[in-house]
């Protein structure tokens, strides 16, 4: 009923620029909080930055400063840009959104993308 797909992620050299984007799409009534999470390899998966409705923000204290996360609520989109980058922001980039459906308003559900690989070569 529900997808969100990133796009965006690939290679890129140490101080390097990337923009990650994610669209939600199917069956919306309404989006609450949207983020960005992170997890590299043998490591558990961490939040990069999340945003609410209304725009509040928060980061990771490792990202504050590089990484600017932004919504489009026309559009159900969510985006990271990420700035000087650096070999330990490598990892796989989820999106997720708290989400009510047309079919049960009442109810919010945390969804899910598939992920997109940034690798930051140094």
């Amino acid at each position: 009923q529900v997808q969100l797909v990133e796009s965006g992620g690939g290679l890129v050299q140490t101080g390097g620029s990337l923009r990650l984007s994610c669209a939600a799409s199917g069956s919306i009534f309404s989006i609450n909080a949207m983020g960005w999470y992170r997890q590299a390899p043998g490591k558990q998966r961490e939040l990069v930055a999340l945003i609410t409705s209304g725009g509040s923000t928060t980061y990771a204290d490792s990202v504050k400063g590089r990484f600017t996360i932004s919504r489009d609520n026309a559009k159900n989109m969510v985006y990271l840009q990420m700035n000087s980058l650096k070999p330990e922001d490598t990892a796989v980039y989820y999106c997720n959104a708290d989400i009510r459906i047309f079919k049960d308003r009442q109810n919010m559900y945390r969804y899910w993308g598939q992920g997109t690989q940034v690798t930051v070569s140094s």
